[in-house]
């Protein structure tokens, strides 16, 4: 609808009767159709969408009566408003007509032009509001549809997430019982396994819906330095492993010999390629062969993860990068995930100036993800390996206090310290917790933040303010994770930020290097 052009209809026989119409009523926005008969009129009403019908009376063939009777029984024409130009003194029964057959006003010939303009005027402005009220009408309506998919989809997305939640936290309560009646039977190793790769997929879920929200928010800040891409694609298929493992997956890799460069976060790199492998693993029946590879076009590195699963149809592909948008949403035949990795992936892969494209030639005929990624020049392999290669720094114990308000976290992190060499205490209050650094001078403090009391940040300031604290390691373990959590961590004093559940190897890392 072009809201920018009103159309007016002049119908009269005589050529210059038009002319004079036409000189009267120009104005920026009108168009002015112009026709010589009463077939010629309808042949433009039906064409355009036509805001006022001037009709002379007094037309062969057809006159503007005859013209407004048929107007009045055509849909698209029914509506439109009729002024009669009329030479003659109509008679009260022809007006009747008129009006009968639409007419909104009779118009005197002579035309006194300040009358015409002022009536014209009216319809002008009528229908140009008319537009605008369309024209809004029709964009209340569309976001009215937008937001009512968009309330479908986060139906189905919490719908998924309980499901996607409820499946791990199944197995882990299944695990714990097994353990609870029979802690030394031949399975527990592998119920334990079991537990720790359900525990990792939860984590997982959160971290992408976390990762999700910040990304949106531009929150997400790379840590971009000089890496190989050979060592994230180590990472990703170490971190996917386990699935495709389990769904026994062939997997096919033909990465070239030569080292390519990029400035980017290898953690983020990583995620974007376990992403893609995790998604062909999901979406492929068992016993089925995934394939990663690596090429190089220009300046660029493409990833291709190629896969011959249940495919993609052609009406998804756009799709498939669309937050909480899954191919297969029907729960009962879900291969798992919020609808939320692809959508991660593009956003990763586009902070990093690079592209991704999804390609299917439809369902049961297996994708192929492609990822574009800008190179960039390394540098001296010889330093990078020196850098790999330097010694380990000699694990010695420590004095650690925990502190916690949740009793059970606090118990399993000491025994978990134990297990690796150090000595806990524990502490489940801001006040107890100053009370006992002070008396044990601990090496490191995992302190959790919300803490009843007394935070862990304002615990954290009041140690850091006594000498005895400045070389004692302050790791903050909490729940939050967005990136203004962590530099308030950093303003109080901590060294480190844990996101909980914490990870084991990562807090054995902290803890030898403030050793």
């Amino acid at each position: 609808m072009n809201l920018d052009l009103v159309y007016f209809l002049l119908a009269d026989d005589l050529d210059e009767n038009l002319l004079s119409l036409e000189a009267l009523l120009r104005r920026e926005g009108l168009v002015l159709l112009k026709a010589r008969s009463g077939p010629e009129a309808l042949e433009l009403l039906l064409k355009h969408d036509v805001a006022l019908a001037l009709l002379d009376v007094h037309m062969p063939g057809m006159d503007g009566f005859e013209l407004a009777e048929l107007m009045r029984g055509i849909e698209r024409t029914k509506q439109v408003p009729i002024i009669f130009l009329t030479a003659g003194s109509a008679d009260w029964q022809r007006r009747f007509r008129g009006y009968e057959a639409g007419a909104v006003d009779f118009i005197q010939k002579p035309i006194e032009s300040d009358i015409l303009r002022s009536k014209v005027s009216v319809f002008f402005e009528l229908y140009r509001q008319r537009q605008q009220l369309a024209h809004q009408y029709e964009q209340l309506k569309s976001a009215t549809t937008a937001l009512r998919e968009a309330d479908r989809r986060k139906d189905e997305f919490l719908a998924t997430l309980a499901h996607e939640l409820r499946n791990p936290l199944a197995t882990i309560r299944n695990g714990l019982e097994i353990l609870r009646m029979n802690p030394h039977s031949a399975e527990t190793e592998d119920v334990r396994g079991m537990m720790n790769r359900q525990l990792k997929h939860l984590v997982r879920l959160i971290d992408d819906l976390l990762d999700v929200s910040r990304v949106s928010q531009g929150k997400i800040d790379l840590r971009k330095e000089l890496i190989t891409l050979q060592s994230a694609l180590d990472s990703a298929v170490e971190a996917s492993h386990p699935l495709i493992e389990a769904r026994k997956h062939t997997l096919l890799l033909e990465v070239p010999k030569e080292t390519l460069w990029l400035n980017a976060d290898i953690t983020r790199i990583a995620q974007i390629v376990s992403n893609l492998l995790n998604n062909a693993a999901k979406y492929t029946p068992d016993s089925g062969t995934i394939k990663l590879s690596v090429t190089c076009e220009g300046e660029e590195a493409v990833i291709a993860v190629k896969d011959n699963g249940m495919g993609i149809p052609q009406d998804m592909l756009p799709k498939v990068f669309e937050l909480f948008t899954q191919v297969d949403n029907n729960l009962e035949r879900s291969q798992g995930g919020l609808g939320i990795g692809l959508a991660l992936v593009r956003q990763l892969v586009e902070m990093h100036g690079g592209s991704i494209n999804a390609k299917s030639a439809g369902l049961n005929q297996g994708s192929t993800f492609s990822v574009r990624l800008p190179l960039t020049h390394g540098i001296q392999e010889e330093e990078t390996m020196q850098a790999a290669q330097a010694p380990a720094t000699e694990t010695q114990s420590l004095r650690v206090l925990v502190v916690d308000d949740n009793i059970a976290s606090a118990k399993t992190t000491g025994w978990m310290l134990v297990m690796i060499g150090h000595e806990p205490r524990l502490a489940h209050d801001g006040l107890e917790a100053l009370a006992t650094a002070r008396e044990m001078k601990p090496d490191a403090i995992l302190l959790d933040i919300g803490l009843p009391g007394m935070n862990g940040y304002n615990v954290c300031r009041e140690l850091r303010k006594d000498p005895a604290f400045k070389n004692t390691i302050f790791i903050a373990q909490t729940g939050w994770g967005q990136e203004r959590d962590k530099q308030e961590a950093r303003d109080a004093g901590f060294d480190h930020h844990l996101i909980k559940p914490v990870d084991l190897e990562r807090l054995t890392e902290l803890l030898a290097k403030g050793v």
